[in-house]
């Protein structure tokens, strides 16, 4: 197949789990044999073409058009106040892509794409445009929603432009069975939704290639003893990651375990008021922030040097860390409440247990289930090597990107 790729970032400008999500599927595609170009947003003036590890990466300039944008959008979109240039630069680049697939690589340059795939509102307007302009079919790939990271509001053009790319779409695959619940209840159509895990890469992600010293160098960079207890969290600091609630639970912890160390390695609008609170907990001396997006080799050795890794979100359709823990062989706390997919690859009991399960807005489950870890090193040794296993059976990107492509392969056989 030739796929054409809509995703509004894509390496070397990674923002969240959704870029790297983009970055290896991609990659296997191509191990797989078939071709695919992606079309991203052009940040920091980056090239404009490029082929990374076989994939063609399209970058088209765009132009800014804050200043026009607020005299032709609605009242929900001024609202966002000088957030509205991310807008425009999105909208611009859907546009710009489109335009350059169908007119430059299409009619110009004779491409025969077989189909087109937009991710999330970012990159969806981009596959309702080609499909409006082209024969080709629009599968929309949905990781996450507006009602979901807004807590049940947000922006209702963002709504609409879901709702747009829902209705077009020749077939829609989300990232777990609890966002397509939810997909369902907001009436979408259930029988129109595929279910494709995401995963990791257990190669790279292997504790077996990084040495002793390299994660030592990380704990010690931090001032953690090797008597300390290395507790990691990775994310945007959000409020949908709960990491307010993991906070909040520290006293509780510390109370049982007073030599832990908890790193909060992340940025986010949530970073000012998260050191505000660990201040006013006194528990200031006990979390360590770096308030940074590291590149990956430096995050891997960040799960290296912890001892249990601690993901307590509120809303996360799927996401990656805990698989990134995991397959490094972590034991891990994740929340399960609501629409959370990580309750579909952490299992909590029985012989092939890997972590916990916990309300992710509840400080005092989360500090249950951390005390109830910690207060047993051999659990936390045999949960590392049970979540490794899992990793391998069901979580490799070449897994993901074969049943991705199955549904591909629907979409044209109909």
């Amino acid at each position: 197949m030739k796929i054409g790729f809509f995703v509004w970032e894509y390496p070397p400008s990674l923002v969240g789990g959704l870029g790297t999500y983009a970055e290896y599927i991609t990659r296997e595609y191509i191990k797989l044999g078939h071709d695919v170009s992606v079309f991203t947003l052009n940040r920091d003036d980056s090239a404009e073409y490029e082929v990374m590890k076989g994939v063609e990466v399209f970058r088209p300039k765009i132009v800014d058009a804050t200043k026009i944008f607020p005299l032709i959008v609605s009242e929900d979109l001024k609202r966002w106040g000088t957030a509205i240039k991310m807008f425009a630069d999105v909208f611009t680049y859907n546009i710009a892509s489109a335009n350059l697939l169908k007119h430059e690589l299409i009619e110009a340059k004779s491409y025969k794409f077989d189909l087109v795939a937009g991710h999330d509102w970012l990159g969806a307007p981009a596959g309702v445009i080609t499909k409006n302009n082209t024969s080709l079919p629009f599968v929309f790939h949905v990781h996450s929603t507006e009602w979901g990271r807004s807590g049940g509001g947000g922006s209702q053009v963002v709504t609409q432009l879901e709702e747009i790319a829902r209705d077009e779409s020749d077939r829609i695959i989300t990232v777990s069975n609890a966002m397509r619940d939810d997909l369902a209840q907001h009436g979408w159509p259930e029988s129109k939704i595929s279910v494709v895990w995401n995963g990791v890469d257990p190669d790279l992600y292997n504790p077996d290639k990084y040495l002793k010293s390299e994660s030592d160098a990380i704990r010690a960079k931090y001032g953690i003893k090797d008597t300390d207890l290395m507790l990691l969290f990775v994310g945007r600091l959000t409020w949908v990651k709960g990491v307010r609630n993991l906070i909040q639970a520290m006293p509780l912890i510390i109370k049982d375990h007073p030599n832990v160390k908890l790193v909060v390695l992340g940025k986010g609008e949530e970073q000012k008021d998260l050191t505000e609170l660990a201040a006013r907990l006194g528990v200031q001396n006990n979390v360590i922030y770096r308030f940074d997006f590291v590149e990956e080799r430096e995050r891997i050795l960040h799960y290296a040097a912890s001892d249990l890794c601690i993901f307590p979100s509120i809303y996360e359709p799927f996401g990656i860390v805990s698989l990134e823990a995991m397959s490094m062989k972590k034991p891990v706390i994740v929340g399960a409440r609501g629409v959370v997919g990580f309750r579909e690859q952490v299992i909590p009991s029985g012989p092939d247990k890997c972590g916990y399960h916990v309300n992710g807005n509840d400080p005092n489950d989360i500090a249950w289930a951390i005390n109830q870890a910690l207060a047993s090193p051999d659990e936390l040794k045999a949960m590392g090597e049970n979540g490794r296993k899992r990793v391998l059976q069901y979580f490799t990107w070449s897994a993901v990107a074969k049943q991705t492509l199955g549904v591909y392969q629907e979409v044209l056989g109909k």
